[in-house]
């Protein structure tokens, strides 16, 4: 059975609603990843103290780890399957970070958003719909397979 050119196997047509919300909140936090990486660079060049961090170290692993979660997210909202798996990855990252913030740091109000945010997105990429569209890759490649179920 050959495919069309235009037929993406990790892809379907569209996500369901929750993996979208999903992807736009996940594409949030990689934005802010990254944006933070930006106010890092611009405060060494600007000739900040970097006696206690290393701000341009730090710089390079949010600009990393914060495209790499933007990257994810754009790909959930296109309706990618890859991008559930660095989401969830980074949502259970997060979760001690939420906690830190709320306790050790004292930022209640940025562990509370963060929190917030990481139980929505988990609870989002484990509804209903959101295994069922993950399920469906897994279901065509098991079709017409008698001896492998």
């Amino acid at each position: 059975m050959s495919q069309s050119p235009t037929h993406d196997a990790t892809s379907s047509v569209a996500a369901p609603k929750p993996v979208r919300w999903a992807g736009a909140l996940v594409a949030a936090e990689g934005a802010v990843a990254v944006g933070v990486a930006v106010v890092l660079v611009i405060r060494g060049l600007l000739g900040h103290d970097e006696s206690k961090i290393s701000g341009y170290g730090t710089a390079v692993w949010f600009a990393v780890l914060g495209g790499a979660v933007l990257a994810a997210g754009v790909g959930l909202f296109r309706a990618h399957r890859w991008g559930r798996t660095i989401a969830v990855v980074a949502q259970i990252l997060l979760l001690p970070v939420a906690w830190a913030l709320l306790t050790d740091s004292h930022q209640p109000v940025f562990g509370a958003i963060l929190a917030v945010a990481v139980i929505a997105i988990l609870v989002l990429l484990f509804s209903p719909p959101a295994t069922r569209w993950m399920a469906q890759q897994y279901a065509s490649d098991t079709t017409g397979q008698p001896g492998d179920r």
